[in-house]
């Protein structure tokens, strides 16, 4: 994956890669949650929306450096994933899923109405600035790997999560939560955390991206945004790594051309969502993993 990061560039055009790693982590971010944790948030585009206006706000307004645009938009999606946590997690199943939503319906009509989201014109023109002060983000190639870095500390942070105790006892929880809580685990109090982390990656990804497009628009904070990041983690393969790498790829890849289509690229994206589920039932990278481990 580094690799094809580091190389692609040459080939592909380098604003395209770095949606994708924007999304990439986002939808990292929703795997865990919904992969190793067993919870179906419909509510992520809150903390991607948010992270959004804020780092261009702080950015634009504030005058913030680009590190700390980003970072302090990832901690306003912190506190907002913890008030939203607390109110979430304490309902199973469908519940819990309904209560993102609404949650994150709520925020959404707020950057609507408040007056320094620039309501459905968005937030526009945000500068990139210089990266501590000495690098500047307007040159491509710096802002390519700046990207690039974010998104590999992001993924690699994901991947010491997962395979830490706290991951197993995570795992565990979605697998039987009620043997977990038999065998002395609070498990509102690990499923709140994961959630908690789970609300600043996916804060990291919106900033990011409102950096590179130098734009936070009112679609990233949609609840059809939540559908299509899980929709990309079910396509790749929930509980994997590298799974939502790849299932952000490919839907990117896919309303990239077939936009063009207006009405009829949501039949053929069903059509093609149908028969990736009919045929990869473990998602793409699980089902290649599964083939690969099966006996023959």
């Amino acid at each position: 994956m580094v690799g094809f990061f580091a190389v692609a560039p040459a080939i592909i055009y380098p604003v395209f890669l770095m949606k994708v790693m924007c999304l990439a982590l986002f939808a990292c971010a929703v795997n865990l949650l919904i992969g190793f944790g067993g919870l179906l948030s419909f509510g992520h585009a809150m903390f991607l929306g948010t992270a959004g206006y804020v780092a261009g706000h702080a950015a634009k307004v504030w005058g913030f450096t680009p590190e700390l645009a980003i970072l302090f938009a990832t901690g306003c999606s912190t506190l907002l994933g913890l008030a939203t946590g607390l109110l979430a997690i304490r309902r199973l199943g469908i519940y819990f899923t309904m209560i993102t939503l609404a949650l994150a319906q709520m925020a959404y009509f707020v950057f609507l109405q408040a007056p320094f989201t620039g309501g459905e014109n968005g937030l526009q023109t945000i500068p990139r600035g210089r990266l501590l002060g000495l690098f500047d983000l307007n040159n491509g190639v710096t802002m390519y790997l700046f990207v690039m870095a974010i998104f590999l500390l992001g993924f690699l942070f994901i991947a010491r999560i997962v395979h830490s105790p706290f991951g197993q006892i995570l795992k565990a929880i979605r697998e039987n939560e009620a043997r977990a809580i038999s065998l002395g685990y609070d498990t509102n109090r690990y499923k709140l955390v994961a959630y908690i982390l789970s609300a600043a990656l996916a804060g990291t990804a919106g900033a990011t991206k409102a950096l590179v497009f130098q734009l936070a628009a009112l679609p990233d904070a949609h609840w059809t945004t939540s559908g299509e990041v899980v929709l990309m983690a079910l396509l790749g393969g929930l509980g994997t790594l590298f799974g939502p790498v790849v299932g952000a790829a490919v839907i990117i890849l896919m309303n990239n051309y077939l936009a063009q289509l207006d009405a009829w690229m949501m039949v053929i994206e069903g059509a093609i969502f149908t028969a990736c589920v009919l045929t990869f039932r473990r998602g793409v990278i699980g089902e290649l993993a599964y083939r690969i481990r099966k006996p023959l």
